[in-house]
């Protein structure tokens, strides 16, 4: 979810559900002690349980910016061991960390001294030709070993090369049986699915037999299907939010982040989903596409762009 699920994605998805753990977008150890940290890690006081991915593979550098989590109030640090694109791999990181399971652990190993945060690690459930089953066996074995009990895993395999990180999102098969045999074979450490799950029915489904079920492009495509999320995966007699309620909520959030000098289009470019299928959605899209990026865009474009769906408010 790089460059997609920023402070402004995760604010917008909070209003959906209070209970949902969000994760940030992946941000590589340069990034942060390089670059602006605090670019990338403010948030809102309101942003609720969050985990922070980290990309790297270096274990000093992984265990300095673990400790910066809980600095900015992240609930979880994930370390991502399941991205496959050229850009990841170029930085010795991401999915072909897989072929070194003894380094990822040492990685987790110092983040775990790090931080008093839980480290978490996400993986696929093979790599090119390391994907036998006892050869994931052995990863996951090793990386317990070092600290972490909880792993999110990508129910597929990734091709390193011949694949663009779309086609490793699609061609690979899903095979969810690999995630519940690790489970069996694991039964104290807990496992989340991940891949192919684009509704809370499949996700009520997954935690049947899982620890944990995570929706990725779906929620970001779909953004309304998170508003049930309290009700019908956490058991919340909270009522669903109607989506009138979350865009005055983000109309409130967007007029103080305006004030402070965000472009409108950061914001809104996130909420483009939030009336998909309904009539009006396509006019209401278009609207906030076609006028979000100018210099001059204030907050009446949304207003504008509501008048599409009407009775949606």
């Amino acid at each position: 979810m790089l460059d997609w699920t920023d402070r402004h994605c995760r604010f917008f998805h909070r209003q959906l559900s209070a209970n949902a753990l969000l994760y940030t977008e992946m941000v590589t150890t340069g990034a942060l002690l390089h670059g602006d940290r605090d670019s990338h890690l403010r948030q809102h006081p309101d942003s609720g349980p969050v985990a922070l991915q980290l990309g790297g593979s270096d274990p000093a550098a992984l265990a300095r910016c673990a400790a910066m989590a809980g600095d900015y109030g992240y609930s979880e640090v994930n370390l991502n061991v399941g991205c496959p694109s050229d850009r990841v791999q170029n930085g010795s990181f991401g999915a072909c960390l897989m072929k070194q399971p003894q380094l990822v652990a040492e990685c987790v190993a110092a983040m775990v001294a790090a931080t008093p945060l839980e480290v978490t690690v996400k993986h696929r459930i093979g790599v090119d030709d390391c994907d036998s089953y006892p050869q994931l066996q052995q990863f996951v074995a090793t990386v317990a070993s070092a600290g972490c009990q909880h792993f999110i895993v990508h129910a597929r395999k990734a091709w390193l090369q011949g694949l663009s990180p779309k086609q490793n999102r699609e061609v690979p098969p899903l095979d969810y049986s690999v995630v519940e045999q690790l489970k069996t074979d694991f039964p104290t450490l807990s496992f989340t699915l991940n891949g192919g799950i684009e509704n809370l029915t499949a996700a009520s489904e997954a935690l049947q037999t899982l620890d944990g079920a995570m929706i990725g492009r779906e929620a970001y495509a779909n953004p309304y299907l998170l508003a049930a999320a309290d009700r019908d995966i956490f058991g919340s007699a909270t009522a669903v939010p109607s989506r009138g309620q979350v865009v005055a909520a983000m109309a409130d959030y967007i007029s103080a982040e305006l004030a402070a000098g965000t472009r409108l289009h950061h914001i809104t470019r996130h909420m483009l989903g939030l009336y998909r299928e309904l009539p009006g959605a396509r006019q209401f899209r278009r609207h906030l596409s076609e006028n979000c990026y100018r210099d001059d865009a204030t907050i009446e474009v949304l207003w504008r762009a509501l008048e599409f769906v009407p009775g949606e408010m």
